[in-house]
């Protein structure tokens, strides 16, 4: 917390927030602790919030936020599972800080709530399945962008309605990010050779042929992508 009562934000957070932009009103799925949806009524971003979890005590935490900052008359508190928790239809979806699966599963349970909502997410693993599923729901990425926290990066993918067909190296990679090679990319895709290597190496000691071909296939899209940023 700021002072007087500011909320300030880590640098995911402050990335999430700027892919919102600003909206009459935003719903944060498994808003958690709520410091997200409070940052986006206290700079105007947002009027009103919806705010849910499928945890009672999470979402408690959340509203003793609110109230402690007055602002708890314009959020509307849902407990539920997903998307199925909301109230009226929003005009931005968050879902952050969870798997890629998990998040293409909500948005998979919920899309009769999706209509035309632009979706901001934050995929903290599989984020190639989660754009795999958003163009099966007929949802196009419009913007991706990568963020340093600590040692961390972070993905995080805004996307509206609209076809989309994306080949493997778009899905490994992101099609935005494929296409700007942002600076930011350089750190991301060496932490995703890491993983995919050691992924590699441990699939070859256990003789797991299922998993070889996949991950040498996605080494090579990121070596590519590496080479490529090192220009």
């Amino acid at each position: 917390m700021g002072r007087r009562g500011e909320i300030a934000l880590d640098p995911r957070l402050s990335m999430i927030a700027r892919m919102v932009g600003s909206c009459a009103c935003c719903a944060d799925i498994g808003c958690d602790h709520g410091r997200l949806g409070a940052f986006l009524l206290q700079t105007g971003q947002c009027k009103a919030l919806q705010m849910t979890d499928i945890s009672g005590p999470s979402l408690d935490k959340a509203r003793a936020l609110m109230d402690n900052l007055d602002m708890a008359d314009r959020v509307r508190f849902s407990v539920g599972d997903g998307l199925l928790a909301l109230e009226g239809t929003p005009d931005v979806i968050v879902i952050a800080g969870m798997g890629g699966a998990t998040i293409a599963q909500i948005l998979e349970n919920g899309r009769e709530k999706l209509g035309r909502v632009r979706l901001v997410l934050q995929p903290n693993v599989a984020a190639p399945q989660l754009r795999r599923t958003l163009c099966a729901l007929d949802y196009a990425v419009t913007d991706e962008q990568v963020v340093q926290d600590g040692r961390r990066c972070y993905v995080v993918i805004q996307a509206e309605p609209g076809k989309a067909d994306y080949s493997p190296k778009q899905l490994t990679v992101g099609p935005v990010l494929l296409e700007r090679m942002p600076r930011a990319l350089e750190p991301y895709a060496a932490f995703r050779l890491r993983v995919a290597r050691k992924a590699l190496a441990g699939a070859l000691a256990s003789e797991d042929d299922s998993q070889q071909a996949p991950l040498e296939r996605e080494i090579a899209i990121w070596e590519e992508v590496w080479t490529c940023l090192q220009r």
